[in-house]
């Protein structure tokens, strides 16, 4: 199961605006009639439950929408890029990398058919009509299409299991979950045998849950010793944890410690979650030979245990009882973060401005600003009035002149350097 990949993902670039002139028999002075471009495209991911694993995603390293069509005369607006929707299994979270290699978190898919804007189309360039009033009735300049953003983002999925079975390497987990329902995990008599996560459905009575089998812990997993991130990673997400012990160890109950203390130092709540012990491979001689001892052991630290043989079904059926007993009276686990809705769109436009000096530079930093200074024909006399114009009534200038820029300085809004008129 490929349960992790970082892939980079564009938004599609807007359309370009047009200069255009009615040009009609018997219209005199028509006037100019240059359509918009089209928005570019987002990148979308939505949840969907037909989609098990990221492996598919992770064929290619660069996702990128369409960019939006350009503007036409006779007022005609360009088509809108498509927006580009990536499928991801329910459970992903998603992070955004910056250059740097600060992360943040984006939203986290849990439900069927959830979707998450991570990176937004360019807005497409305004045509010269947007630009005529009356006073310059004829303008000649319009607006190149917004870059549609660019994000390095990780995919992380965590599954979405009911019970998450935690143990040491060989507890004979694998076992069983293949005994308790349709899953055929690897199966073998050495360390590690599962290397990547295995759900299954568990039937019990008229009631289901399912079950997720996971790479065993050592000690030293929250550090990432051994598969143990992997494995705590799913773990994270489950309502209730059965701790399987393999009894026939020196000491099942410093076996018990060791996972304990794990999952406690990863944190995220997994030393709080609900739990059953369950002491596997009650099936051999010197284990049901201890079963007594065991018990009245694991009695002493407050620990109810249930002994099974996963291999010979001995207990199998009462476990899975408990099981579901135990999960109607657990509550869904408390997310920490934010929820999709409240980021929906990575960077949103906005017209907030800040200005920093640098050096001789003052710089702009403000999204609304920037991008519209970047689109702009600035190379034409009648393209830098106009962004004066807007900065004018967007109070830009006003926020220059309160950090000290005065006419002649230079002014930086992103790709672009201006001279303050």
């Amino acid at each position: 199961m490929i349960d992790r990949v970082e892939i980079v993902v564009t938004a599609g670039n807007g359309g370009d605006g047009v200069v255009s002139f009615r040009r009609e028999k018997f219209v005199p002075r028509g006037g100019p009639n240059g359509g918009d471009g089209g928005d570019g495209g987002d990148v979308v991911l939505q949840a969907d439950r037909s989609i098990r694993t990221l492996a598919e995603l992770g064929r290619r390293r660069q996702y990128k929408a369409p960019r939006g069509q350009h503007g036409q005369g006779s007022n005609k607006h360009g088509r809108n890029g498509e927006d580009l929707n990536l499928k991801v299994p329910p459970g992903t979270v998603v992070t955004a990398i910056e250059e740097d290699g600060t992360e943040s978190h984006l939203g986290d898919l849990k439900d069927e058919a959830q979707k998450l804007v991570v990176a937004e189309g360019g807005a497409g360039g305004w045509g010269n009509t947007r630009f005529a009033n009356s006073v310059h009735q004829a303008p000649r300049i319009a607006q190149r299409g917004a870059r549609g953003d660019e994000v390095r983002v990780r995919l992380d999925l965590k599954l979405l299991a009911d019970v998450g079975v935690a143990g040491l390497p060989n507890a004979g987990k694998s076992t069983l979950l293949a005994a308790v329902s349709a899953a055929r995990p690897k199966i073998g008599a050495y360390p590690f045998t599962t290397l990547e996560p295995n759900l299954g459905v568990v039937d019990v009575g008229w009631e289901q849950f399912v079950m997720a089998d996971v790479p065993g812990l050592i000690e030293g997993a929250h550090e990432g010793a051994g598969l143990g991130l992997d494995f705590l990673r799913h773990i994270e997400r489950t309502r209730l944890i059965l701790h399987l012990i393999d009894g026939s160890t020196d000491d099942p109950l410093r076996d018990m410690d060791t996972v304990d203390a794990e999952l406690g130092q990863y944190g995220h709540g997994l030393s709080e979650r609900p739990r059953v012990v369950a002491i596997n491979k009650i099936d051999l001689p010197e284990v049901a030979e201890r079963e007594a001892g065991l018990r009245k052991l694991f009695a002493e630290r407050g620990v109810d245990v249930t002994f099974i043989s996963a291999a010979g079904g001995t207990g199998v059926e009462e476990l899975m009882t408990t099981l579901a007993t135990k999960l109607r009276e657990t509550e869904e686990p408390v997310e920490s973060e934010a929820e999709p809705g409240e980021l929906a769109i990575l960077r949103p436009l906005d017209g907030r401005v800040k200005v920093v000096k640098e050096d001789d530079v003052f710089e702009v930093i403000g999204r609304k600003a920037v991008s519209f200074a970047e689109t702009m024909p600035l190379e034409s006399d009648e393209g830098r009035a106009e962004v004066w114009r807007r900065f004018q009534r967007w109070g830009v200038l006003g926020a220059l002149r309160r950090a000290g820029a005065h006419p002649g300085d230079r002014v930086r809004l992103g790709l672009v350097e201006l001279e303050m008129p």
